[in-house]
C-alpha cells in the first residue's frame, strides 16, 4: 500500500492510521517475500505511510516475532511466512 503526496493511504491520513494502529490493531499484513532483505544488518523492510521503514530482523522471525515496527511511528505490520520459508533463511545464513 502506497500513500500519496499529501500523505493520505487508502483516503485516510497518517494521524487517523496511527490512532487505528495504537488501539490494538496492525496497519497492514504483508508477505515475506513482499520484504526487502538486507544482509548486511540481517533485516527485512518494508515501507511505512510515515516515509520511514518498518523492520524486523531475522533473528526476531526465528524467535517467533512476526511484527514490524517503524521506528518513526507507531504503526505495526504484520509478516505472514511460512515455517519453511523461514528455515531455509536460517540455513542459507548460518543462524539456526
Amino acid at each position: 500500500v502506497e500513500g500519496n503526496a499529501e500523505g493520505k493511504v487508502e483516503g485516510k491520513s497518517l494521524e487517523v492510521l496511527v490512532s487505528e494502529a495504537s488501539e490494538g490493531g496492525v496497519y497492514d499484513e504483508v508477505e515475506i517475500e513482499d520484504l526487502e532483505f538486507v544482509e548486511e544488518d540481517m533485516t527485512f523492510y518494508f515501507p511505512c505511510p510515515c516515509g520511514d521503514k518498518f523492520q524486523i530482523s531475522l533473528d526476531e522471525l526465528l524467535d517467533g516475532e512476526d511484527i514490524a515496527h517503524c521506528p518513526s511511528c507507531s504503526l505495526l505490520l504484520r509478516i505472514v511466512f511460512d515455517e519453511d520459508t523461514l528455515e531455509a533463511l536460517a540455513e542459507k545464513y548460518d543462524m539456526q
